[in-house]
């Protein structure tokens, strides 16, 4: 804030000061003229020119000249040099009005440039530097501007899009389950529990789905204040783990946590868990069967690295650049599998909230994600 300051102070002296020198200029110049056109009209060639002028004209003797000149000129001094010096002033102050009036013309033409959104930016006088930056920045920060309410809008439309295809999908078994056990009185027992175990994987995953719709809508529509506590990260990663075990074994996958014993981590213990979770369980979707997980925690300075490494088929640069995109996932026909498309995305918001910053790569068959927060 002080540098803008000192920078805008700066560049408004420098406007001034070129004012200041140009009206300084203009002033010297007028009373050299009136000096010039003083001395001309009583101490130069003036007089002899209007002496022979007389002479020539009116046909007068030299001496009758002179008197006739003495009693116009000489004798009305202070009128004629005031005379003299209003024409020069009013002509100045013409030269002076014009050239000042030109930059307002000039701003008046950026704002206009500016009201049409023109394409390029608006070049002003060089003298008007200052001026043109500032427009230029408001021309750039209300295409910005723009730009993010039609984002906004576009991802508000895919949240509909979505949220109608992705729901439907789970309702309609759920539905179709239940219609079928109400309107089948002669079913046996195996098959009713079958079909209400389906009915309940369904409405589970319609709930999960529900319940990231609404998570992604919370941070997109209203500021989530974080609930600040100290956690001890190693442990908070153990319990995850722990927790994917069934999730683990049935593809065969192992993982391997390489942390610090008891590193601590002020953050928001819920949310923090949401991004571990978010991504370890996508670890564990796109990993090779048989492979291992790698889950390294390595301190460095002010912050702390948390990097998620699991190997799967690498993932090309124009996905991965668009992988934290709400709503984008890697196998882009949306079918029942896999979630809807949401947990990066709610990751990515989560740890900038906290002031961190993650990132993806992806080559040779190995995905990592790497997550850096402030110790705090």
């Amino acid at each position: 804030m002080k540098n803008r300051f000192i920078r805008k102070t700066d560049d408004f002296r420098q406007f001034k000061t070129m004012i200041f020198f140009r009206t300084a200029c203009m002033a010297i110049f007028a009373v050299f003229s009136i000096l010039f056109l003083y001395s001309f009209v009583f101490y130069g060639k003036f007089a002899n020119g209007v002496v022979f002028l007389y002479q020539y004209v009116l046909r007068m003797e030299y001496e009758a000249a002179l008197a006739l000149y003495q009693e116009t000129f000489r004798e009305h001094a202070e009128t004629v040099f005031i005379v003299a010096m209003i024409l020069i002033f009013l002509l100045v102050f013409r030269i002076y009005l014009n050239w000042f009036a030109k930059y307002f013309t000039e701003i008046n033409r950026g704002i206009d440039t500016l009201i049409q959104e023109g394409e390029g930016d608006v070049a002003l006088a060089a003298e008007l530097s200052a001026t043109e930056k500032k427009i230029n920045t408001i021309k750039h920060t209300l295409e910005k501007r723009k730009l993010d309410a039609r984002l906004a809008e576009q991802r508000k439309n895919d949240l509909i899009v979505y949220l109608a295809h992705d729901l439907k999908t789970p309702l309609a078994s759920v539905i179709g389950y239940l219609n079928l056990l109400h309107d089948e009185t002669e079913i046996s027992p195996e098959l009713r529990e079958k079909y209400l175990a389906i009915s309940l994987d369904k409405a589970e995953r319609l709930e999960d789905l529900i319940n990231e719709f609404f998570e992604i809508a919370k941070f997109n529509l209203t500021y989530v204040e974080l609930q600040y506590s100290k956690i001890n990260l190693t442990r908070l990663l153990e319990q995850l783990l722990y927790e994917f075990g069934p999730m683990l074994r049935e593809k065969q996958l192992t993982c391997a946590i390489n942390a610090p014993e008891d590193v601590m981590l002020r953050c928001d213990a819920k949310k923090m868990q949401r991004v571990f979770d978010n991504l370890l369980r996508n670890a564990v979707m796109y990993s090779y069967e048989g492979t291992q997980i790698e889950i390294a925690v390595v301190p460095q300075g002010e912050n702390l690295s948390v990097t998620f490494v699991n190997h799967g088929d690498t993932i090309p640069p124009e996905h991965l650049k668009r992988i934290f995109e709400q709503f984008y996932r890697l196998d882009i026909a949306r079918g029942t599998g896999g979630g809807a498309g949401l947990g990066l995305a709610i990751a990515k918001q989560i740890v900038e909230r906290h002031g961190g910053a993650i990132e993806a790569e992806s080559e040779e068959e190995r995905i990592s994600f790497k997550i850096i927060l402030p110790i705090l």
